[in-house]
């Protein structure tokens, strides 16, 4: 990654923290390079993302299947196995590409963090099967315990018998989640 001249400002701050800390001053002045180098790929709070293009979309699909083209994707036995109850995708439009994305490849920009009906810790869980960042957890370290309290907190919160926030259909896939995730335990 090409290197930023630091401000002097930086370079105390660097100073400080590593002399306090005992951290190779190296190292934190990799981590501000690293900072100031994604700082302006980052979106910032009301400015929109760009969309990824049908290209863009194309590509990601095909790495993830390992193909070519899209020839080479509908013949693909893996892509059929993982699409399979999908229903039918109409690969000539820009929708059906990124629901491949949301489900295969990771979440699309601008859609990271999202708020509204719907989000629950910043995932649409009407767009994304993420049942273990909807539930707040780390899928390499969660307990049983944690999965379930995670589940009570939400299932209380989305019931829909919650005077105010309950909602059968988050609830319903809420319940989905729990039921995937209880099983990866």
């Amino acid at each position: 990654m090409p290197t930023k001249k630091l401000n002097p400002t930086i370079h105390n701050e660097i100073s400080r923290l590593a002399e306090h800390y005992k951290i190779d001053s190296d190292v934190l002045q990799d981590f501000a390079q690293f900072v100031i180098a994604n700082y302006k790929q980052k979106t910032t709070k009301g400015k929109k993302a760009k969309p990824l293009s049908m290209a863009d979309l194309k590509k990601a699909v095909y790495n993830y299947f390992d193909v070519k083209n899209t020839s080479a994707l509908k013949k693909s036995n893996s892509f059929k196995m993982a699409t399979d109850g999908m229903g039918a995708l109409n690969l000539s439009r820009k929708d059906a590409w990124e629901i491949l994305y949301r489900k295969f490849v990771g979440i699309l920009p601008g859609e990271e963090q999202e708020e509204g009906y719907g989000c629950i810790n910043g995932i649409n869980i009407f767009k994304y099967f993420r049942p273990w960042q909807v539930f707040g957890l780390d899928a390499q370290s969660a307990s049983a315990e944690d999965i379930k309290q995670a589940y009570y907190n939400l299932s209380k919160q989305y019931h829909p018998d919650a005077t105010e926030t309950g909602d059968a259909e988050i609830f319903d896939r809420i319940n989905t989640m729990y039921r995937s995730i209880s099983a990866e335990a």
